[in-house]
């Protein structure tokens, strides 16, 4: 069997990050087994369809590195559509229904009412008419649509609780089920790989296939993506858009790796999977039934690992992706060797470097090793810190000094201990509770930039 999968979103909304991980599966068994990827722009629905949503999407794909071997558009295969449609109304395997959408409602309403399953049998099924509302498939009455999926094993519908299916607004407007088993069939698509919610769906794409004489294709529905909650993914979680973590300095390497492992496991402990890997130990079969949870916090420690590894292996290549998230052009290379370890997501640049660019603003107390120590001794250690710097004219000679305790500034604090030396220091300088040592910061500050921000300090405290 030539192995063909298909991603096929409709363009009614930005990528959502649930739809990347469906299309990263789909690209993973393709490539895992030499097959062809092909994308499949879902576009019929005129009114919700937007250009800007497929080129969100598209260039969603192609940052995460999903090539694809075939690309189209519904949208410019109403001709196929309307042959098929025309074929099968020759056939009379198809028929016009004239009920109106008022008209549905009322039965719907009805058969609730009766505590009746809500189903369409329509009593123009068997008439031939020129014209009516929708085009339906007659569907076969007293049977079992079975089906067996590669996730959840056998699975099967009694017809008699499936309407006639709806095929077409007319021979130009072709509805999801039917424009969706056309396109599977002409594309040759060995493997449909989509979500859970999927599956009622699937006895109506057997049946319009069956009428198409075409042949059925293998399934496999996943899981769906879950919230903390296990509710379906939402904005109520938090982003969904793949744009919003593109946005944020994710990595696309850390972003594929995460979505791979959402919902499947390649049968042993390993997390962190270049696509190599993943390819290599990817199967359907591992696929999970139970929903997968996606943890931010899980995505950020991941991405911070692929951070560190791409310093490790390019600093370069990671400076070139962190420029425009640093607000200004100095010492980038150093800050993030600085950073690395600390970052989870390129965006925490902006605000954990800020203190670099610009002079911080925070309260005296913050000064306070612990909140107790004495604004005396804050004061003799940062003058002493200043008049060392001065002395010797580097920054790295204080670093140079409190390597080999005690040091004088140690001594001038009253032989405390290093916590309450280097936190007023450190402060001074960040005016953060948590940042790099202060060593490291007076190295990309400099000297002429050290000693002010240590004077302004002392002159924060001089009165207190």
């Amino acid at each position: 069997m030539d192995i063909r999968t298909r991603m096929a979103p409709a363009p009614t909304g930005f990528l959502h990050v649930g739809t990347a991980r469906t299309a990263i599966f789909n690209w993973l068994f393709a490539k895992q087994q030499k097959g062809v990827f092909i994308v499949r722009i879902e576009n019929t629905d005129k009114e919700r369809s937007k250009k800007e949503f497929e080129e969100d999407i598209l260039d969603g794909f192609r940052w995460l590195g999903l090539e694809w071997n075939e690309l189209y558009r519904q949208s410019e295969r109403l001709d196929i559509y309307e042959k098929y449609l025309k074929r099968l109304l020759e056939e009379g395997k198809v028929f016009w229904c004239p009920h109106t959408k008022e008209e549905l409602e009322v039965e719907s309403r009805q058969q609730r009412e009766a505590k009746e399953p809500p189903r369409h049998h329509c009593s123009a099924r068997n008439e031939k008419r020129e014209n009516g509302e929708l085009i339906r498939l007659r569907i076969p009455l007293g049977e079992t649509i079975c089906f067996d999926d590669i996730v959840r094993g056998k699975i099967c519908f009694e017809t008699n609780l499936l309407s006639d299916i709806s095929l077409a607004k007319d021979l130009q407007t072709p509805l999801y089920n039917f424009a969706a088993v056309v396109d599977d069939h002409e594309m040759r698509i060995s493997h449909v790989i989509r979500g859970e919610d999927h599956i009622s769906n699937t006895p109506k794409q057997i049946l319009i296939g069956r009428a198409l004489g075409a042949e059925e294709p293998v399934w496999a529905h996943m899981a769906l993506t879950l919230g903390k909650d296990r509710s379906k993914l939402s904005k109520r979680h938090g982003a969904t858009a793949l744009r919003a973590y593109r946005e944020q300095g994710y990595l696309p390497e850390a972003m594929f790796n995460y979505l791979a492992l959402l919902g499947w496991n390649p049968g042993d402990e390993r997390e962190v999977m270049g696509k190599e890997e993943l390819i290599e130990a990817f199967s359907l079969e591992h696929l999970q039934k139970s929903g997968a949870i996606f943890d931010v916090e899980k995505l950020d420690w991941m991405n911070g690992q692929y951070i560190q590894q791409l310093f490790n292996r390019d600093p370069d290549e990671l400076l070139k992706r962190s420029k425009d998230f640093f607000p200004k052009n100095f010492q980038l290379l150093k800050i993030l060797e600085i950073e690395k370890e600390r970052i989870k997501k390129l965006s925490d640049l902006t605000e954990s470097t800020r203190f670099f660019f610009e002079r911080p603003e925070y309260e005296a107390n913050l000064l306070r090793w612990k909140g107790t120590q004495d604004f005396a001794d804050i004061k003799n250690h940062l003058e002493a810190v200043k008049q060392i710097i001065a002395e010797d004219g580097d920054v790295m000679a204080y670093a140079d000094e409190q390597a080999r305790p005690p040091s004088p500034a140690a001594q001038d604090a009253g032989g405390r201990g290093r916590g309450e030396v280097l936190w007023p220091l450190r402060v001074a300088l960040s005016g953060q509770a948590a940042s790099p040592g202060p060593f490291e910061i007076m190295e990309v500050l400099g000297k002429e930039e050290t000693m002010i921000r240590i004077e302004l300090a002392v002159e924060k405290i001089k009165n207190l």
